[in-house]
């Protein structure tokens, strides 16, 4: 179960640490998933438009990312460790852009960052701020504490009968019983966020490169954003 959080003093923040398969520890021994909940109660929903103030942050983002900035954010530490994982696990960071890549990518294209509603824009601060991915389920979908894992041969994800099943050896994001989301890639539709959700499971995917404070960091920002609104 994720740790109880103090928003206000983000020194006192300690989120939970998930668990591994064996096989993962051994040939990935720094891979980690770090997480926290939000209950989001019955305050507004989490997919609902963004607040002026979140906009307004996500403006002043798209204004630091510009030119050299954007084009080298491939060379700073944590992008670069993540690069590093996309290619241990058989990934081409250049083709199958890495979360931060693919963000400053998206907001040279469209000429800033977008919002896209509450959580993702939340997400979005979180990733940009410290180049950390965050992700979030509705919680109450949840089987226990989420982990990584290979996933089976003609496993589904998240038990959906209209994806392709997985392959062997894919690495997912899963709970007790089922594969929720290809890491660093899609969630199965049933457990993501919506208007009804009353409690979310946020995740950050730490690798090696990456210290623990900027996980905490982007988990942290994630739900004093949340928790404020």
């Amino acid at each position: 179960m994720a740790g109880r959080v103090d928003v206000s003093s983000p020194e006192r923040f300690e989120p939970a640490l998930g668990w591994c398969a064996r096989e993962v520890e051994e040939d990935l021994p720094e891979l980690r998933v770090v997480l926290t909940e939000v209950p989001v109660g019955n305050r507004v929903p989490v997919t609902i438009d963004s607040p002026k103030e979140i906009r307004d942050r996500l403006r002043d983002m798209s204004n630091r990312f510009r030119g050299a900035r954007a084009v080298g954010i491939r060379r700073e530490p944590v992008p670069a460790a993540y690069r590093v994982f996309f290619r241990q696990i058989g990934l081409d960071p250049d083709v199958v852009r890495t979360p931060i890549e693919a963000a400053v990518l998206e907001r040279m294209l469209r000429g800033g960052f977008p919002s896209g509603g509450l959580l993702r824009d939340v997400l979005l601060i979180a990733l940009i701020d410290t180049g950390v991915p965050v992700w979030a389920v509705d919680a109450e979908s949840v089987d226990g504490p989420l982990g990584i894992r290979p996933s089976r041969e003609g496993e589904l994800l998240g038990e959906d009968p209209n994806v392709p099943a997985l392959p062997a050896g894919r690495l997912v994001i899963a709970d007790a019983s089922t594969a929720l989301g290809i890491l660093f890639g899609r969630l199965a539709p049933q457990y993501q966020a919506a208007s009804a959700t009353r409690r979310l499971m946020l995740f950050a995917v730490q690798v090696a490169g990456v210290p623990r404070l900027f996980v905490e960091e982007a988990l942290w920002t994630c739900r004093a954003a949340l928790e404020q609104v």
